[in-house]
């Protein structure tokens, strides 16, 4: 078996006796009591099993199992030891969710086939969490390419959005794929408002009260599109207090502030403003200034965190592009429109296969330019040797 098992136990002539026995079987590693294990488990992991003895100085067996459980959820822990008195298991269980619960002596075939057991469990956890997460993320694919469609405008503002939040996450050292989804996804309730309504509210103009009305209601309506589909239900939650004010005001304006605000809520408030007022034609630093002006509305921890992502200058190309040549990944640089004015694709929007379709679409049957201008890094850009289709525009400052 390829799969790491790890054996915790204070005594080494227990583990030395595990190896000698189980070598031939197994992939076997030994820790020496519960500390160096879970120092194994963070840095050295990942295991499919870990196997700990109860009674050890220091970190018992059932803190080190529940320790494994917050740094390796899927690694399958199991306990061995020799007291086998009711309240340690039910702590072993409660506790450390554990797999089995052996006691010793164990004989070695016995003991061999828990492990094999337990390497089947790890193999089927790992299994499932793949499938759902190719499947849930080719799910989240289809949905914003359908919308992006439904609502160029929209979903123009929400690729802008989904970097700036990328930006801040590094920047504040957070993985979180739920924050990135609810950035890809914060403007699904804006499908049933007008263009000219949205297009109105993100440049800033005076709405009238049915308008202003519609528009605040999107955040809710985002969550209430959402918050059935499985695995999205924090998602859901970030997206409905995405205009909700540090201090409690704001949109949907129920009172919750500061900390109790969603943190994936708070890093798109601080997003969504700083995209709106760099849209308008402001600088950076006239956008941060004109936030930090406002100490009641952002989470000044996440507003920090945008200032130093934005200090380090991402110089990128802005190049003409015939539609021939559209790859995905690019970016747009410019919002697309028919000779009528319609909008195709909004400016921010990532080139994807469904994009590249409608855009080609577009330009056999529709009035669009036969050529985009698009944004690349400048680095991607002197990699690139000259090719047909492309052609360098300017370089600009992101």
């Amino acid at each position: 078996m390829t799969e790491r098992i790890l054996c915790v136990d204070d005594d080494p002539n227990v583990l030395q006796a595990y190896q000698r026995a189980l070598r031939k079987q197994f992939h076997l590693e030994i820790a020496l009591g519960g500390e160096e294990a879970l120092d194994a488990v963070i840095h050295q992991g990942p295991y499919a099993v870990v196997v700990s003895d109860m009674r050890m100085p220091g970190m018992n067996g059932v803190e080190l199992l529940k320790r494994v459980k917050e740094h390796a959820e899927d690694t399958v822990r199991m306990m061995l030891t020799g007291n086998a008195d009711q309240q340690t298991a039910l702590d072993a269980v409660n506790e450390g969710h554990i797999f089995r619960f052996m006691t010793k002596p164990c004989p070695p075939e016995t003991f061999a086939k828990a492990l094999a057991a337990g390497v089947a469990q790890y193999r089927l956890i790992r299994g499932e969490r793949e499938l759902l997460s190719k499947t849930f993320g080719a799910c989240v694919k289809v949905l914003t390419d359908v919308l992006s469609a439904a609502n160029p405008v929209a979903f123009g503002k929400a690729a802008r959005v989904r970097q700036l939040v990328r930006l801040i996450c590094e920047e504040m050292g957070l993985k979180s794929w739920q924050i990135e989804v609810a950035a890809m996804l914060c403007q699904v309730g804006c499908v049933g408002i007008p263009a000219e309504v949205l297009s109105k509210a993100y440049e800033g103009k005076a709405l009238k009260p049915a308008e202003r009305k519609m528009f605040e209601s999107y955040p809710q309506a985002s969550r209430e599109l959402i918050a059935h589909i499985p695995r999205l239900e924090e998602v859901a939650e970030i997206i409905a207090y995405q205009q909700q004010h540090y201090d409690g005001g704001g949109f949907p304006g129920d009172g919750t502030e500061g900390e109790r605000i969603p943190l994936g809520s708070r890093i798109l408030k601080v997003a969504l403003d700083y995209d709106s007022l760099t849209s308008l034609g402001g600088s950076k630093e006239t956008a941060l200034a004109e936030m930090n002006d406002c100490p009641g509305r952002y989470d000044p921890d996440v507003l920090a965190a945008l200032s130093r992502a934005l200090a380090i200058t991402n110089v990128q190309v802005v190049r003409r592009i015939k539609m021939t040549a559209l790859v995905d990944g690019l970016v747009l640089a410019e919002d697309i429109r028919t000779s009528s004015g319609t909008l195709i694709c909004a400016k921010g929007q990532e080139i994807t296969r469904a994009i590249r379709l409608r855009l080609r679409n577009s330009w056999t049957n529709l009035d669009i330019p036969a050529a985009v201008k698009v944004f690349m890094p400048v680095q991607l850009a002197d990699q690139i040797t000259f090719q047909e289709g492309w052609q360098d525009f300017a370089k600009t400052e992101l």
